[in-house]
């Protein structure tokens, strides 16, 4: 009879082997489920991957039918036309996260629309981070526009062509929020990070949970080429397809985080203190020098008095 388990683990008797054996891999099988229903509930607390269905982490919120969640959840598409334009957010609030969504955007004459996804909490002093996507004349590349909201203060564009030709494919645009810096990316490429500068007064999002939002609309006022170029309504209607969500992220709930139960220095959230290493730096330098068509950092003349503070931290 085995009176100590953990100890016949190891004692194994030359008699009864097979019998010794069969319960020491019990008794390891049950230590292993004990340790991982104890440990499941902490760690799951900590961190939220979501992905997947679209109609689990998604509403509709706006478009009259113009937004669409097809194919068993695995793609949602957005269209404009004259009437109006359309648009979704996320059922969860999130405070900070690593979140990828893979977007195919408008095709042929997009200019005067505007595809936008971006992070966003509520109130007169909310905070955002922002993806754009201006549209334009056949043939002439998108405009991928930035910006970053902290208190209700925005004004950090920095604007960017492509690489690529993002009405051929799915490619995927990633926004990295920790309460160190924000990284965007594009297909894995880091283009623009913005670091937390409190420490020389500058407000850094990171205590109001931001939704997901994107939306599909008309705005040939301003969107292309200073909005010269207007819409042709006669191409409508216009669509952008988004599929592939994926969000690690501290979801916020009735008040509180969800990552709140376990040390940021958990080997699961590795996102919660990423910076950019070596090689993404060098990648990050490649895309704004070749890529990038506005700073604000760079703007004197929108800033005669200078430069915002946080133009001046390396």
């Amino acid at each position: 009879m085995l009176h100590n388990p953990f100890i016949n683990l190891f004692c194994f008797h030359f008699q009864t082997y097979k019998l010794h054996i069969y319960f020491s891999l019990q008794t390891i099988f049950m230590a292993f489920t004990v340790c991982y229903l104890l440990l499941l509930p902490l760690f799951g607390s900590f961190l939220m991957v979501a992905y997947g269905n679209l109609n689990q982490h998604f509403d509709i919120t706006w478009g009259d039918g113009r937004a669409k969640i097809l194919n068993n959840g695995e793609l949602l598409t957005l269209s404009l036309d004259k009437a109006s334009g359309s648009g979704f957010e996320s059922k969860n609030e999130y405070l900070f996260g690593n979140i990828d969504m893979q977007l195919k955007l408008v095709p042929g004459n997009s200019a005067g629309t505007v595809t936008a996804y971006y992070l966003k909490s509520p109130g007169t002093t909310w905070d955002e981070i922002d993806f754009e996507f201006l549209g334009n004349l056949s043939g002439d590349p998108y405009i991928l526009h930035t910006n970053v909201f902290s208190q209700g203060k925005g004004n950090r564009e920095q604007q960017f062509y492509l690489w690529f030709d993002p009405t051929a494919d799915f490619h995927t645009y990633s926004i990295l929020w920790n309460p160190q810096r924000i990284i965007f990316s594009v297909d894995g490429t880091p283009i623009r990070e913005f670091k937390n500068s409190e420490s020389i007064g500058v407000p850094f999002p990171k205590s109001q949970p931001m939704r997901i939002h994107s939306s599909l609309w008309n705005a040939d006022d301003w969107a292309t080429r200073g909005g010269l170029v207007k819409t042709d309504w006669t191409q409508a209607p216009f669509t952008a397809s988004y599929r592939n969500f994926k969000a690690d992220a501290c979801v916020w709930s009735n008040g509180a985080s969800s990552c709140s139960s376990i040390p940021p220095s958990s080997t699961t959230s590795t996102w919660f203190s990423q910076e950019l290493d070596s090689t993404s730096q060098q990648r990050l330098k490649w895309a704004q020098s070749n890529y990038m068509i506005y700073n604000y950092c760079t703007d004197t003349k929108r800033f005669p008095q200078g430069i915002p503070l946080e133009c001046n931290t390396s």
